[in-house]
C-alpha cells in the first residue's frame, strides 16, 4: 500500500501523542484501509440539498486510517467525486454505529402551533359540538396531525339525581343526545374516520386513550358553566402530567369570544348594555366542512365502543306513550340542517307581519324555528343559522321589492331580524355565564339584570 496513504501527515505536523496512536494502530494484527465513497452513488440528490444535512458536509476534507474490524469503527470520511468543493462527513460515534442509526424523519418542533402535519396523533374531544360543519376544533386537529382520534364521553356525573332530587338529565334529553352521537359517528365514518364512545369521566378516559395512541395533544371546544369549566381544569391538570397539550377553541356563540369589544370580566351585566356594545360587530365566517378526515391512529388498537342506551345511563325509557310527544324531535346534525332549511323556506313564503313599530316576530303555526335542542347539543352552530337566514333575507328583500315596487311598509327580512334578536339573547346568557363560571368569580358575582333594556 502507498506510503502516503499510511502516513497522511508529515512528521513535522504530527505530535508525540498522535505518533504513539499511529504506532499502536500499525502494530494491530488487523489490516488497515482507506475508505472513499461517492455521495452521489449512495445518497439521493434531495438528501444533499436539505439545508440542515448539507451543513454537516462543509468541513475540510480529511482522510483517516480505519481498521477493517467493524466493531472498532470510530471515524468515517466520505468523499464526493461529483461536487465541488468536496464534501466530507465525519461520524463521532464512539460505540457500534449500527446501534444508533441516523434518523432523517421530521421531528415535531418545540412550538406545537407550528406547521401542519407535525403531530403524530391527537384527540378531538367532542362535547356540545356534535357536528362536522363549522367545527374549528375538528378542522385544526385534522390539519395539525397525521392521525386524529375523535372521542365522546358520556360522563356519569351528568346523569342520576341532583341534590334537589331531580334528574340531571331526563330520558328525553338523554335519548336526543344518543341520537346525536349516532349521527356524528355516521358523519365521521363517511369521511374516513370514526367516533370512539366511552362511558366515564373525561379526565380518566382521555388520559387512557392518550397513553394508548401516544397523543401529542387534545383538541376541544370550551364551555361556559361552572361544572364544565371545572372539568376543563381537571383535563389540563392530568394532561400536563403526561406531557400532552390541551388546545381549546370557541364555537358556541354567534359572536366569537375573542372579538368582543371588552374583556369578559368587564362585560355589562344587563342585556341592553351588552347589545349596545356588540352592535355592528362583525360575525366570523363559518369554517369549511371537510370532505375527508385523517385516519385513526394505528397505535393502541383502540376499539370505537358501543353507544349506550338509556338503561346503560341509569334511566328508564318513557312509558305509557309519553314518548310520542317527542317522537318528531330527532337528534343529530342531519336533522338540524334539514330543519334550518325548512325554516328558511317558510320565512320566504310567509309575508312579514310586524309593522307600525311593533316588535318583529314569526307568527302562525311556525312562530318559532324550534331549533333550540340542536343548538344546545351543538348539532348546528349559530353562525350556520345566521348564514342561511342571511341568504334567505337577501332573496326575500329582492322578491318583496319586485312585488311592491319598493313601497312596502313591512320589513321583508322579518325572520332574519327576529332570529338575530334571539341569537343575541342566547349570546348574552352564554357570555354572562362564562363571566361568572370561574370559582374565583363565585364570591364576586353581581346579579345579572337580563331584562334591563332588553327591547331598547
Amino acid at each position: 500500500m502507498d506510503a502516503k496513504l499510511r502516513n497522511p501527515e508529515t512528521p513535522e505536523s504530527v505530535s508525540e501523542e498522535e505518533k504513539q496512536q499511529l504506532a499502536i494502530i500499525s502494530s494491530s494484527p488487523f489490516a488497515t484501509a482507506s475508505l472513499s465513497l461517492s455521495l452521489a452513488t449512495i445518497l439521493p440528490t434531495h438528501f444533499l440539498t436539505h439545508p440542515k444535512i448539507s451543513a454537516l458536509f462543509y468541513s475540510p476534507p480529511t482522510k483517516a486510517k480505519i481498521p477493517t474490524q467493524a466493531t472498532s469503527l470510530t471515524h468515517l470520511s466520505l468523499f464526493s467525486s461529483t461536487s465541488s468543493p468536496k464534501l466530507s462527513f465525519k461520524s463521532t460515534i464512539s460505540a457500534n454505529p449500527l446501534q444508533t442509526p441516523l434518523t432523517l424523519g421530521p421531528r415535531r418542533p418545540s412550538d406545537p402551533s407550528n406547521a401542519a402535519g407535525t403531530r403524530r396523533a391527537c384527540i378531538v374531544w367532542f362535547r356540545n359540538d356534535l357536528r362536522v360543519h363549522d367545527n374549528e376544533c375538528l378542522n385544526s386537529a385534522n390539519n395539525d396531525s397525521m392521525s386524529v382520534l375523535p372521542v365522546y364521553c358520556f360522563d356519569p356525573r351528568d346523569y342520576g339525581k341532583s341534590s334537589s332530587g331531580f334528574d340531571k338529565t331526563g330520558p328525553y334529553r338523554a335519548n336526543f343526545l344518543i341520537e346525536s352521537v349516532f349521527d356524528l359517528r355516521k358523519n365521521l365514518q363517511a369521511r374516513g374516520s370514526d367516533l370512539v364512545v366511552r362511558v366515564g369521566r373525561p379526565e380518566t378516559v382521555l388520559v387512557e386513550l392518550a397513553k394508548a395512541i401516544g397523543a401529542d395533544a387534545v383538541y376541544a371546544h370550551r364551555e361556559v358553566s361552572h361544572d364544565e369549566v371545572k372539568a376543563e381544569d381537571k383535563i389540563e391538570e392530568v394532561m400536563k402530567d403526561e406531557g400532552v397539550e390541551v388546545k381549546y377553541f370557541w364555537g358556541s356563540t354567534l359572536y366569537h369570544l375573542d372579538d368582543l369589544p371588552f374583556e369578559l370580566e368587564d362585560m355589562p351585566s344587563n342585556y341592553g348594555g351588552f347589545k349596545e356594545k356588540v352592535q355592528g360587530l362583525e360575525i366570523r365566517k363559518t369554517v369549511e366542512t371537510l370532505d375527508e378526515l385523517k385516519g385513526l391512529p394505528s397505535r393502541g388498537d383502540v376499539e370505537p365502543g358501543d353507544i349506550p342506551n338509556l338503561l346503560d345511563l341509569g334511566l328508564n325509557p318513557a312509558q305509557d306513550g309519553k314518548a310520542t310527544a317527542n317522537a318528531s324531535v330527532v337528534g343529530g346534525e342531519a336533522e338540524a340542517l334539514q330543519r334550518l332549511q325548512k325554516f328558511a323556506v317558510e320565512c320566504r313564503a310567509q309575508p312579514p307581519k310586524g309593522t307600525n313599530g311593533s316588535h318583529d316576530s314569526i307568527y302562525g303555526a311556525n312562530f318559532s324555528c324550534k331549533i333550540s335542542p340542536w343548538l344546545t347539543a351543538g348539532c348546528i352552530s349559530p353562525r350556520s343559522m345566521f348564514d342561511e337566514l342571511k341568504k334567505t333575507a337577501t332573496r326575500t328583500i329582492s322578491g318583496a321589492s319586485n312585488r311592491s315596487g319598493g313601497g312596502s311598509s313591512g320589513s321583508p327580512d322579518t325572520g332574519m331580524n327576529w332570529l338575530m334578536f334571539e341569537l343575541l339573547w342566547r349570546d348574552f346568557f352564554r357570555f354572562i355565564t362564562k363571566k361568572y363560571s370561574a370559582p374565583r368569580k363565585q364570591l364576586e358575582a353581581t346579579p345579572a339584570t337580563a331584562c334591563t333594556g332588553a327591547f331598547a
